[in-house]
């Protein structure tokens, strides 16, 4: 049987619409992977590896207009990310999943061969606070936001998270305050941050709360956490199935951690503490009762509080609210040996070998 010419060409053009669909849903369970660089970068660029956007923000924006599922990857090459605004992550029309998430990540990991200190990324905040006022219209405080992820499965990984240079305290009463990283919205669960290194100082770039979440299945590992006033702060919603291991926090002037929203389930192991004012906050009424596993502290004011807020770190709660065996080990005074040469793989980390690293808490999953 003879072919006519003409619906011959409409069924190779059939098939080949049909070749590109396929194509172009397979991408899309693969992953997208756009690229950021603050260096060379354009934020009107295709956002490729030989072509990236400028900035985080821009790469919020573009996900957010992404339609599909699969996984995302935003990599982020080393140079100082300035946030005049907020980069806020909500892709509403994309969906992820545990296995196929959204991946803010540097692109050199610190387990890499050829990782450094000074290949990570740096993200300081430097918007505008929005203003809070009392009843009165006085001003109370301010706050701002560095980067907020509205949705879940996501991770973030691999970057050196600051807060931004302002007068925290500029009259009584009023407090101004940078939170660099927060997870807000509703039914949110499955944020894993990781192998990032949280970095203040209270007297020129105050890192208020590197932490801010509101959600499930919360896991913080893998992470430094140095002269910033308060580590994570878990908030508002009923959160089950959240985990803090193998985290260094050092001298921390609020509080180290914050469970007014955590259940009883929540997994605190191979930490390792040094310098706290306080180490833990309750909620307000003190009702669940935390286990800590295989840690260290040495060196605090107080061990466990309940309630307080942004202007203070609550009250004296039943320290039998903290449960542990002698697998942790605590100490009131003292100090660990930091590795402060800027050219170390361990800058800002234990120095190897000395009291601590046996709980193999820093930045590496491959302690060397």
């Amino acid at each position: 049987m003879k072919i006519n010419k003409s619906i011959w060409l409409v069924i190779v053009l059939l098939a080949s619409i049909n070749i590109f669909a396929q194509e172009n849903t397979s991408e899309k369970k693969i992953g997208i992977h756009l690229y950021v660089n603050p260096n060379v970068g354009k934020d009107d660029s295709d956002g490729t590896k030989d072509n990236p956007v400028k900035s985080l923000p821009e790469a919020a924006k573009r996900v957010n207009k992404m339609v599909g599922e699969g996984t995302i990857e935003v990599y982020l090459s080393a140079g100082t990310y300035g946030l005049s605004e907020t980069a806020a992550f909500n892709p509403v029309n994309w969906k992820f999943s545990k296995k196929n998430r959204l991946i803010i990540r540097a692109e050199i990991l610190p387990d890499s061969t050829d990782w450094n200190p000074s290949k990570m990324p740096i993200i300081v905040s430097t918007m505008p606070f929005n203003i809070e006022t009392n009843d009165k219209k006085e001003v109370t405080g301010g706050a701002n936001y560095g980067i907020l992820i509205e949705t879940s499965h996501v991770t973030i990984q691999g970057l050196r998270i600051l807060g931004e240079p302002v007068h925290e305290k500029p009259s009584e009463g009023v407090l101004v305050r940078n939170y660099p990283i927060v997870w807000d919205g509703k039914n949110l669960s499955d944020l894993r941050i990781t192998q990032c290194l949280f970095l203040g100082n209270k007297f020129a770039l105050p890192n208020h709360l590197g932490i801010l979440a509101s959600g499930k299945e919360l896991e913080v590992d893998h992470c430094v956490f140095y002269g910033v006033k308060d580590a994570v702060v878990m908030w508002n919603t009923p959160a089950d199935l959240c985990t803090m291991h193998h985290n260094l926090i050092l001298n921390s002037y609020g509080a180290v951690v914050w469970t007014w929203s955590t259940m009883e389930d929540f997994k605190f192991y191979n930490n390792v503490i040094s310098g706290a004012n306080v180490l833990w906050v309750l909620e307000k009424e003190a009702k669940n009762a935390y286990t800590i596993q295989n840690s260290m502290l040495v060196g605090y004011n107080e061990l466990v509080n309940k309630g307080g807020g942004p202007q203070d770190f609550g009250i004296p709660a039943d320290p039998k609210k903290l449960k542990y065996n002698s697998d942790f080990k605590i100490k009131k005074a003292g100090s660990l040996a930091i590795e402060e040469d800027q050219t170390s793989r361990y800058y800002l980390q234990l120095k190897p070998g000395t009291l601590g690293t046996a709980y193999d808490a820093g930045l590496f999953y491959k302690v060397k």
